[in-house]
């Protein structure tokens, strides 16, 4: 009897929208992840045993998908939760990281008092593609003094080579997709 993987069951649910948000881009739908309780829980138990072994004092969430798993994380291992929002969305001081997307331009802000100097820091977001938004997180919690405990992904598309921009960090990713 084969047993199916988490990675797997990852590859088998999410699903492919062409030409979203723009004409040739290739979208990772995971909603359908989300809607299965089952695979989200697995999904999250991934990423929270990783983050477990990373002795994190924190969680930084990426806008807006990110924000899931991060949460979910965070809450299961008992750390703070760290919001890096598209900018304007943050009420208090920020700092912001600008970055380009395989579509294009954006930012994002965190708190300025989000992140203590030497805190260990986790960021999870639900995809890595060109590796822009996670490099611009990483700058922000990197400028408030924090280090970077590991980077964690549901998806990573390996065609796109972000994980080469990435590169000297702690990377987890629970499913690859090697071809566009």
């Amino acid at each position: 009897m084969k047993t199916t993987t988490l990675a797997d069951r990852l590859r088998e649910s999410i699903r492919d929208i062409p030409d979203f948000p723009k004409p040739g881009i290739l979208f990772k739908d995971i909603t359908p992840v989300l809607l299965d309780p089952e695979l989200f829980r697995a999904t999250v138990g991934a990423l929270a045993d990783w983050t477990a072994g990373r002795d994190a004092h924190k969680v930084v969430g990426v806008d807006a998908r990110g924000f899931l798993f991060a949460g979910a994380v965070a809450d299961r291992l008992g750390l703070g939760l760290v919001p890096a929002r598209k900018p304007g969305k943050l009420p208090s001081e920020t700092i912001r990281a600008s970055y380009d997307l395989e579509y294009g331009v954006n930012a994002l802000e965190v708190h300025k008092d989000a992140i203590e100097p030497g805190e260990r820091i986790v960021i999870v977001d639900d995809l890595l593609a060109t590796g822009g938004t996670i490099e611009a997180a990483v700058r922000l919690v990197e400028g408030l003094g924090g280090r970077i405990a590991g980077l964690a992904f549901v998806v990573e598309l390996g065609f796109l080579d972000g994980r080469a921009r990435l590169d000297g960090h702690d990377i987890l990713s629970l499913v690859t997709f090697d071809g566009s």
